[in-house]
């Protein structure tokens, strides 16, 4: 026979005031939280970095011969991609700066540095596509 507790089966009170508390507070935390945020968006940007450098580099110069594209496409849509690419880690690094989160400074060199390579590829890009 299994011995019972009477106190597990006593009712107890309940505060409507902390259940109220309570539920705001899980439903605050399920919300993503602007260093969430921010973190999510430093990845976005980091993501649209890689496909420009894949496509530029990797895809279009083998997949434009089959399709029958000109060479100058690929530096228009560069120029595009980088742009694109430059704009998204710009908003990263505001996100990080303006929730002042821990890891703003190295993301701001990672970015600064991304940031760089893509201005030189899209000037390249230009000077391709005006035959400079």
């Amino acid at each position: 026979m299994i011995a019972r507790d009477d106190s597990e089966l006593e009712p107890t009170l309940i505060n409507v005031d902390d259940m109220e508390r309570t539920a705001k507070n899980r439903v605050v935390s399920e919300k993503p939280s602007s260093l969430q945020r921010s973190e999510r968006i430093f990845t976005v940007s980091m993501i649209i970095s890689g496909i420009r450098c894949s496509l530029t580099y990797v895809v279009l110069p083998f997949l434009m011969p089959f399709i029958g594209l000109a060479a100058d496409t690929g530096h228009a849509l560069g120029i595009v991609l980088g742009l694109i690419a430059i704009a998204a880690n710009v908003y990263s690094m505001q996100r990080f700066w303006r929730v002042d989160h821990r890891w703003k400074k190295p993301v701001t060199v990672l970015h600064t540095g991304i940031i760089g390579l893509l201005v030189v590829l899209v000037f390249f890009d230009i000077v391709k596509l005006l035959n400079l």
